[in-house]
């Protein structure tokens, strides 16, 4: 069995990639996804609950943990100005980008970046965020990996969240709160998670 996780810089796992049907923005699409990432099979309850409830994107999006991408796809077709992708998992990475070029191939899409987090220049910022993080990393390394990029968003912007309500989504949104950030406000209740907007200041 693999040991691989979907935060993996390197999967070990054979990359044997494959098309799945999904809908994104309303769309019937086909996107192409492997082993080794996170729910190489569909988009996940998680991703699709924040994406009932987010808004439509404002400005820059950004997505962080953006695996083979339903988050950062669904932003481009629903009328972001851009959007920048991040991941660690560098097969990821390459399944996003070629999915960009399947769905542009037929929708109109908003640039995306498809970068490693290294790679997002150190004075970027963001009007709006968007993410379904990864909780099974732990808590200090989650902590490590919001620190570093809700501050990014811009103020007056906001960041959308989606947690599994049994692993934290409470304990979460106290500790974002308790960062001085903005405001936190639980906007959505579904299906076992909880969706979390931050509304810097």
């Amino acid at each position: 069995m693999s040991e691989d996780h979907y935060f993996t810089a390197q999967p070990a796992s054979a990359d044997e990639r494959r098309l799945v049907p999904v809908i994104l923005a309303g769309h019937d699409v086909h996107v192409e996804t492997a082993g080794g990432v996170f729910s190489p099979a569909h988009v996940d309850l998680g991703t699709q609950v924040l994406l009932r409830h987010v808004p439509e994107p404002r400005g820059h999006v950004l997505d962080v943990g953006c695996g083979w991408g339903p988050v950062a796809l669904e932003a481009a077709l629903r009328g972001a100005d851009a959007v920048t992708a991040v991941d660690v998992n560098e097969r990821a990475l390459d399944l996003l980008r070629r999915n960009i070029a399947r769905l542009g191939a037929h929708h109109p899409l908003a640039p995306v970046h498809v970068l490693r987090p290294d790679e997002v220049p150190a004075d970027a910022s963001f009007d709006t965020l968007w993410s379904n993080p990864p909780i099974r990393i732990g808590k200090d390394a989650l902590h490590g990996l919001l620190a570093r990029w809700l501050p990014r968003v811009a103020p007056g912007g906001d960041a959308y969240l989606v947690v599994q309500k049994n692993l934290g989504a409470e304990s979460l949104a106290r500790w974002i709160g308790d960062q001085g950030w903005g405001d936190v406000d639980r906007i959505a209740n579904s299906k076992g998670f909880r969706v979390l907007r931050l509304t810097r200041a």
